[in-house]
């Protein structure tokens, strides 16, 4: 599904958890066990290095799933447990694996609530994991080495206000997290989640020159500078249509998602209405829309 999320996949195309696969030299990916609407085949887990390592992501706190982690880094010292952004499906493992083998946990900020923003709309927060408590927070443009790779640290907000993403400069590869994906274009949901941001992440990324893309969910991008241009196309004809029904006189997200969503499952109308909520947050900062009534989720909207 454009925008939003996209239909769990058959279970024959589900790929295997519980195995590290060596996708790269210097890169094992281990897919959790949590196949579903917003996490496609699980969480993809990445171990970086060898001898020396850290985990990208570790996943969620399914105890195998750890159990596996553990597995497949023993004989080996595991240097930093690296989260890009704090849903549940994406920190919580951080936890388990730190009391196992006493190596840091480090990467993104903890969830903080936005203040100021959408009402009405908790989009993704519910999700968050709120025990995250990193032992230290990693800036944009940090490095962190270890034997045989060096991370860089690349902040992309937008998804989340604490969304990383991390470059393993030896392969020209970026670990994306939920910012870029390939199955499906990233949701963007207020409070946290800010569309003027994602955008500017996504210009961010445009300007590297990255070889490939390691999300946190599905296949790589193997062709990265392509495949944001067409993000940020996508977005852009979203945001047209939206400005668009509002010309033929729609005023609610209900009346926007109705048509510009109509052929999707009523059931994920709830994720396309929160994009359309970002979409219109940003339209109404940059004065091409006005909010008659606030911009919340149930509020209604007109082009000046």
């Amino acid at each position: 599904m454009s925008d939003s999320i996209a239909e769990t996949p058959e279970p024959g195309s589900r790929v295997p958890t519980g195995v590290a696969t060596r996708v790269s030299r210097r890169v094992r990916r281990l897919v959790a066990p949590n196949p579903g609407p917003f996490t496609y085949t699980g969480t993809c887990a990445y171990i970086v290095g060898e001898g020396e390592a850290a985990i990208i992501d570790p996943g969620p706190a399914i105890a195998r799933h750890v159990d596996a982690l553990l597995k497949a880094i023993r004989g080996e010292r595991l240097v930093a447990i690296l989260a890009t952004h704090t849903h549940r499906d994406h920190s919580p493992a951080a936890r388990a694996l730190r009391e196992a083998t006493g190596a840091p946990v480090l990467g993104c900020a903890p969830y903080a609530p936005a203040r100021g923003r959408a009402e009405g709309a908790h989009g993704l927060d519910a999700s968050h994991d709120r025990d995250y408590a990193p032992d230290r927070i990693l800036e944009d443009a940090e490095t962190l080495g270890f034997a045989g790779a060096t991370l860089d640290v690349v902040a992309t907000p937008g998804h989340t206000a604490n969304h990383l993403c991390y470059a393993l400069r030896e392969e020209g590869a970026l670990f994306t997290g939920d910012h870029v994906m390939g199955w499906a274009t990233t949701v963007v949901a207020p409070p946290d989640g800010n569309m003027a941001d994602y955008m500017a992440s996504l210009e961010k990324l445009s300007g590297r020159d990255d070889d490939i893309y390691w999300p946190a969910h599905g296949e790589p991008v193997r062709r990265p500078r392509l495949h944001v241009r067409a993000l940020q196309e996508h977005r852009r004809q979203r945001e047209a249509a939206i400005l668009q029904r509002l010309a033929a006189g729609d005023e609610t997200i209900a009346e926007i998602v109705a048509q510009i969503y109509a052929g999707v499952d009523p059931w994920l109308h709830t994720a396309a209405a929160l994009n359309v909520l970002a979409h219109l947050e940003d339209l109404c900062r940059r004065g091409v829309v006005a909010a008659k009534d606030g911009i919340k989720l149930d509020g209604r909207y007109e082009k000046p």
